[in-house]
């Protein structure tokens, strides 16, 4: 199994499982049905207002590769599925975290849409019996004893669990089941990102001395953010970027920039600013020289087709491809990450 990965966030992929099933708007264009065997065996679900689901596998035979990975490294838990599918049996997840509790030394990335059952999985006591036990069948210095477990060995301090949020809907939705998720770091993909965002309700911005926040603290300890790529793709305005990039600031919450995605922003359609002036010519050669589609997309998301747009914030976007749209928000690269094994009091 190939572990390599292109994912900026991670170093290796562990795919237990493999296919989906769409759920909300994000999964629109996923690549996972673009990925071979998926993209031959493609069968529509009965949801055609969002697409098809590709069918699932599981892959029993995975579950040990962890094991034989002794430098230790980020692994990104199911690129190629939900974890958290309702048709993964609940046996294969726990088996697949207790290989987590096993290896210490690795850091898992865990992310799903389907945060029900991800809140109902972690938080059921028998579930996290199945998954001790499986720990001590699979740990290579025997140090798990499942006569003598410790009262604080859950949730595993070396598993980091998020939730994909594209857009607020989705992220009143699934942002509260993981704050109620036992979690060692909890973190947030707003990838890709369908509208802006607006976290104040779940960061601890406003937490001071005058008005503190309960203790323990149930937060957001990362945030990852960025826009869509291939067939299809839809642009994300910058402005939801730099307004999870300020929110983050203001929470001291790491953020992490991933791409553009298949957009990229030329510059403001208005403003007697020199900004201004260098993207509408860099539109027009882009546009006749590079052939490439130049739009005017507003602050809402609305694509300005055949008429002036009334948004003060509307921008030009050009789509470029997402190796050339790079990853730089406002000149500078966000690859910030979580303490690793954060302590109780800062959950």
């Amino acid at each position: 199994m190939s572990t390599r990965t292109q994912i900026e966030w991670t170093d290796t992929t562990w795919n237990v499982a493999s296919g989906c099933t769409r759920v909300s708007e994000g999964c629109r264009h996923c690549y996972i049905e673009r990925t071979p065997p998926f993209r031959m065996a493609e069968r529509h679900f009965n949801s055609p207002e969002i697409g098809a689901s590709t069918g699932l596998v599981l892959h029993p035979e995975r579950l040990d590769a962890p094991l034989k990975w002794r430098k230790p490294r980020r692994v990104f838990v199911n690129s190629l599925a939900d974890l958290f599918n309702e048709d993964i049996p609940g046996e294969h997840i726990a088996q697949a975290f207790g290989r987590m509790a096993a290896t210490e030394r690795h850091v898992f990335q865990v992310l799903t849409k389907q945060h029900a059952r991800m809140r109902s999985l972690l938080n059921d006591r028998e579930f996290q019996k199945e998954v001790y036990e499986h720990a001590w069948a699979y740990d290579q210095d025997g140090k798990y004893d499942p006569y003598d477990r410790p009262d604080d060995w859950w949730p595993l301090p070396n598993v980091h669990i998020g939730v994909s949020v594209e857009n607020q809907q989705w992220a009143d939705t699934r942002i509260p089941a993981l704050l109620q998720t036992p979690a060692a770091v909890r973190w947030i993909s707003a990838e890709p990102l369908l509208g802006p965002i607006d976290l104040t309700k779940t960061l601890p911005h406003n937490c001071s001395p005058l008005r503190p926040c309960p203790r323990p603290i149930q937060r957001i300890n990362w945030i990852v953010a960025g826009g869509e790529s291939g067939p299809g793709a839809r642009p994300a305005h910058p402005d939801w970027f730099r307004s999870l990039r300020d929110q983050c600031a203001d929470a001291d919450v790491p953020f992490h920039f991933k791409q553009w995605g298949e957009w990229a922003p030329v510059g403001p359609l208005y403003g007697d600013t020199e900004e201004a002036d260098n993207a509408h010519m860099e539109a027009v050669a882009l546009e006749v020289h590079g052939r490439r589609e130049v739009i005017q997309l507003e602050s809402d998301g609305y694509i300005a087709v055949g008429h002036q747009p009334s948004d003060p914030r509307t921008w030009l976007m050009a789509r470029v491809g997402k190796k050339n749209a790079g990853r730089q928000l406002d000149g500078r690269t966000y690859d910030q990450y979580p303490n690793p094994h954060p302590s109780q009091e800062q959950q």
